[in-house]
């Protein structure tokens, strides 16, 4: 490809990672008006937010071998479509009001996002290997850029009290037209001999099959997903959870919950596209030990003060922590040991698994001690993870350090340097 194509493609990638963040911002800053529009409680809502987990799943299982199969760009396409489509059908049932259709739409948002993003992923990662420079941190920032965009705007009109149909169907429209622009610029073809597929094997699998056991046994590998388990949970819960976290657990307005919502996002973000610099000068395993304390004392101060205004400023200390844990962990699976692909592949289901299907099992929780009682177990996690940070440091596990299986594009750079670059 040549260097115009190549920006290009990393381009459409950006913009493909913006998409659903806006998208999924502007489901949240809605959820306290859909939740009384609907009339349920929060155990109710969290069987509601359920959808999004059962998509998510039926999305991140079969997003390996659609990959292998057609390619990144169809799965990027359909990926995409189902989020514009949930997203529409959400805005139906809202209107009606129905909560079986909100359910629907999320669960057709959910199978997007977790078969799409998976194949943004390794489109990246492919991008990665070509110009030898990092571009998944960049990926996951602009997915948190999409997010404080759509969730001021999802704030505006929550203030300004907009329908929430129409501002679902507006979204959706926008999310149409990013899709038709940024996807002619996405090659055919990238992932299709290689792939990650799901670690479940299958009767075909060949090598794939006989490798997986040995990345199931690798216990450094497993203390990766741990991490991006924890810090994929945090993020995934504020998505959910945090507007209605800080109206019904700290006495906001719906507006002021959507705002503070915001300052989580912008704090990802800042995170992620800051995160190169630390990453360079201070190693993967002090960053992830930094980012968990971070993201536990701001779940700490939310749960357990008070006073609102300490809360909210706290929610900060929650988003600079949990904004590196998915991408890094992404970079120190691919340099465990041999075999990246299935390497990647099992840490990134575990994150979208954490990220997507864990955080609606709150609800069930908060319905019963309330949504500050519920964070106790998101605040667990991420502790847990100050204390298992070191496994993230496996630069010296392998001489190689892409995230999926080399294609037949010319790499600009020899791995060695690639590697010395993404630490």
């Amino acid at each position: 490809m040549t260097d115009r194509a190549v920006r290009r493609r990393r381009q459409a990638l950006y913009l493909l990672f913006f998409l659903p963040g806006i998208a999924l911002s502007s489901w949240v800053t809605r959820t306290p008006d859909v939740r009384d529009q609907l009339g349920l409680s929060t155990g109710q809502m969290g069987l509601v937010l359920f959808g999004l987990s059962v998509g998510s799943m039926i999305g991140i299982l079969c997003s390996g071998r659609c990959v292998s199969r057609f390619g990144t760009r169809p799965v990027i396409a359909l990926g995409t479509l189902l989020i514009i489509a949930g997203t529409l059908v959400m805005a139906v049932g809202s209107a009606v009001p129905s909560a079986p259709l909100v359910t629907a739409g999320l669960c057709l948002f959910g199978a997007g996002m977790g078969g799409g993003e998976v194949a943004v992923n390794v489109d990246g990662a492919d991008v990665e290997h070509i110009t030898g420079t990092a571009v998944l941190p960049t990926l996951h920032g602009c997915f948190s850029l999409g997010t404080v965009i759509g969730g001021a705007a999802g704030m505006a009109a929550t203030a300004a009290a907009f329908p929430v149909p129409w501002h679902l169907t507006v979204v959706a429209l926008i999310a149409t037209g990013m899709l038709v622009h940024a996807l002619r610029a996405v090659p055919a073809g990238i992932g299709v001999s290689a792939a990650p597929s799901t670690p479940g094997p299958s009767p075909d699998s060949g090598p794939a099959q006989r490798a997986k056991p040995q990345v199931w046994r690798d216990r450094k590998l497993l203390l990766i997903g741990a991490i991006v388990l924890a810090m994929a949970l945090a993020e995934g819960a504020a998505n959910d959870w945090l507007p209605l976290l800080m109206v019904d657990g700290h006495g906001l307005d719906a507006a002021m919950g959507s705002l503070v919502f915001v300052g989580f996002a912008a704090a990802m973000t800042l995170g992620r596209f800051s995160g190169t610099f630390f990453l360079n000068r201070f190693g993967r395993a002090a960053v992830v030990r930094a980012s968990a304390i971070s993201g536990a004392v701001g779940l700490l101060l939310v749960i357990f003060s008070d006073n609102a205004v300490v809360a909210a400023t706290a929610v900060l200390f929650w988003g600079l922590g949990a904004s590196l844990g998915f991408p890094v962990a992404l970079s120190a699976a691919g340099d465990s040991g041999p075999d990246q692909t299935a390497r990647v592949s099992l840490v990134a289901i575990i994150g979208y698994i954490a990220f997507l299907v864990g955080p609606p099992a709150l609800g069930f929780l908060g319905d019963h001690y309330g949504l500050r009682s519920a964070m106790v177990v998101v605040l667990v996690f991420v502790a847990s993870a100050i204390l298992i940070a070191p496994a993230a440091d496996t630069r010296d596990r392998t001489a190689t350090a892409v995230d999926v299986p080399q294609r037949t594009a010319p790499s600009t750079d020899p791995a060695g340097h690639y590697q010395e670059d993404r630490s």
